[in-house]
């Protein structure tokens, strides 16, 4: 695999989005999906940083908060974390490299790097909250429930950051690496395409939706309010990532290649079996979070309808059969204005924001601001 396919045989709007002729010019002219120019534009749009958002009352706030709350906030973080280490580093490493799609490319690389500033906002709270922040980090991977969510996702991008490997450096065919013989097939590694689009479909719309909801309900009692309008933040971004994955999964691949359509039926119960999974997960965490002790408006009891009915939204947009039976309504209907993220705002007037870190103006500018300084 080049660097720069500088022979391309065909127009680049003519590639198919994976596995076709390598990428050559990086260029925005002409587009065979404009949708992945406009999740572009629209991600680099609502680019933010956590400094942004003044989180000095959360300390506090949290030195107040019950040992249980404590609890239920520090596990969440934690778990948080993991996920956007995940989510930091995978879309990128896993879709890009068989990627035959400039704007494709070029939105799943943008889609990556907002995962990181997740994962900086999650550190920049835990500096500001704890004493000892290695503390919060060192006890991480001791929480099984953690653990097992990881593995859950990992494993799907493993196993085609692997086969995609093997495909581009030996192609397709029976091969012996390290005395274990290995089959490349294409087929199969669109299959893999497939399961790692849903695996992260799934990710993205239903695996953080607990641990959001519990930072939105401290908010709501007026506590930890920093984090809540981050997580406000990061939800925002998640909804567009969430709406890439359902436009690639309905709108793109069955539509351009007609392996894909014959997949997504051969693979259907597999990833119904993905959505039931990650919801008993689900459920498992809230479990784990309120095993002592409840807070005002929210429990575990409330958690399990609420990931089920945010289920049920996300497999019915990728036409999928929802196996839980919910009603139309929002369990948790005080949720709905956290989610409704695209008018969060994060200007210098807010309340919320004590420095505002991008474009600003010093103004207490004097003769010793230049001091030591020399042209």
């Amino acid at each position: 695999m080049a660097v720069l396919n500088v022979a391309q045989k065909k127009e680049h709007t003519e590639n198919l989005a994976f596995l076709d002729e390598g990428l050559g010019m990086q260029r925005y002219d002409t587009l065979k999906y404009k949708q992945f120019d406009k999740l572009t534009d629209k991600q680099l749009g609502f680019f933010w940083r956590p400094e942004e958002v003044d989180i000095l009352k959360d300390a506090k706030d949290f030195k107040d908060l019950t040992e249980h709350e404590q609890h239920i906030f520090t596990s969440n973080l934690k778990r948080q974390i993991l996920l956007d280490s995940v989510q930091g580093r995978a879309p990128a490493e896993s879709f890009n490299p068989i990627v035959s799609l400039p704007e494709l490319e070029n939105w799943i690389t943008t889609w990556t790097f907002s995962e990181t500033i997740h994962s900086r906002s999650y550190t920049h709270i835990i500096r500001n909250v704890y004493a000892n922040p290695s503390k919060v980090f060192d006890e991480m991977l001791e929480v099984q429930e953690i653990l097992d969510c990881a593995d859950d996702i990992t494993k799907y991008y493993d196993d085609l950051i692997t086969t995609s490997m093997y495909y581009q450096l030996l192609g397709e065919g029976e091969h012996t690496v390290n005395r274990k013989k290995i089959v490349i097939d294409k087929y199969d590694l669109k299959k893999k395409v497939w399961l790692a689009l849903n695996s992260v479909n799934i990710l993205e719309g239903v695996r953080f939706y607990v641990s959001f909801a519990c930072s939105w309900a401290f908010a709501e009692l007026k506590k930890m309010e920093g984090n809540a309008k981050i997580i406000k933040l990061i939800a925002r971004d998640e909804n567009v990532h969430l709406g890439s994955t359902q436009y690639m999964i309905t709108k793109v691949l069955p539509k351009e290649d007609p392996d894909f359509v014959k997949i997504a039926e051969e693979c259907q119960e597999e990833v119904v079996k993905m959505f039931t999974d990650a919801v008993e997960q689900e459920k498992e965490w809230a479990d784990y979070l309120f095993k002592d002790g409840s807070m005002i408006g929210l429990n575990a009891k409330l958690l399990h309808d609420y990931i089920e009915w945010i289920c049920c939204k996300r497999m019915t947009a990728l036409g999928l059969k929802c196996p839980y039976t919910v009603s139309q309504a929002n369990p948790l209907p005080w949720t709905q204005k956290w989610i409704s993220g695209a008018e969060v705002q994060v200007a210098p007037q807010e309340t919320e924001i004590s420095s505002y870190v991008i474009g600003g103006v010093k103004q207490d500018v004097d003769d010793k601001t230049f001091s030591g300084l020399s042209l």
